[in-house]
């Protein structure tokens, strides 16, 4: 999900660095401001490629009502407003000003990427069908397999097999069963071919093909760590 920019604006350089290093880990590309005024002036620069705001309400030169509105007369970007405030009357405000979400402070941050995803899939047809498992990104329908916006050169078998282990996260998987699910019951070759492919696998997965781990006696796991 490297293509899909996020702009967190909040005042508070730790809650920036909050924010930001959760969205991260999901794959996301990361705009930040400290201010309206610079909230506004990254948005017109890059507005193209921007799918999501964060937005503070109580910030310093402009708020995030005054951005908000400015926003809204010319984009219908997805934007959470991130408030300390909890008042229905507050909420109904933005609402009627064009706001998609309301997070309140202090809040989760993995409930905050889930609120974040959720948007995301509702806005952006494109992604529905894609999932991302720590930086690896998988497109069911297209086949594709995507690392720090590369996409990489797999054969069907590749694939299939590290979709399997993906969609098994956590979960230790014997090479008697991969080959059962991967290369199906009528295949009666060397499971060592099993051992040949992840190695191939982990290599075009480049850091992240630790994610891929041997279970001694046993077979693989994915997981992201």
């Amino acid at each position: 999900m490297s293509d899909i920019t996020v702009l967190v604006v909040d005042d508070e350089a730790r809650m920036r660095k909050l924010i930001k290093d959760f969205l991260m880990q999901k794959g996301y590309s990361i705009l930040e401001a400290g201010d309206g005024e610079e909230a506004l002036k990254i948005f017109a620069e890059n507005q193209n490629k921007i799918k999501l705001i964060l937005l503070d309400v109580m910030m310093p030169k402009l708020d995030g009502w005054s951005v908000l509105r400015q926003i809204r007369q010319d984009s219908k970007v997805p934007i959470i407003m991130l408030t300390a405030r909890g008042e229905e009357q507050d909420e109904l405000f933005g609402f009627e000003l064009g706001v998609d979400e309301y997070i309140s402070k202090p809040f989760s941050p993995k409930i905050l990427v889930a609120r974040v995803e959720a948007i995301l899939k509702r806005t952006s047809p494109e992604l529905k069908e894609q999932r991302d498992y720590g930086g690896i990104v998988i497109d069911p329908e297209g086949r594709t397999v995507t690392v720090d916006g590369k996409q990489l050169e797999m054969s069907l078998r590749e694939y299939e097999l590290l979709k399997y282990l993906v969609d098994n996260e956590g979960i230790a998987l014997s090479r008697d069963k991969i080959l059962n699910n991967v290369w199906n019951y009528d295949y009666y070759g060397d499971s060592r071919t099993i051992d040949s492919h992840i190695k191939k696998i982990r290599h075009k997965l480049g850091k992240r093909g630790k994610y891929i781990e041997t279970i001694r006696g046993i077979g693989y796991k994915f997981e992201v760590k």
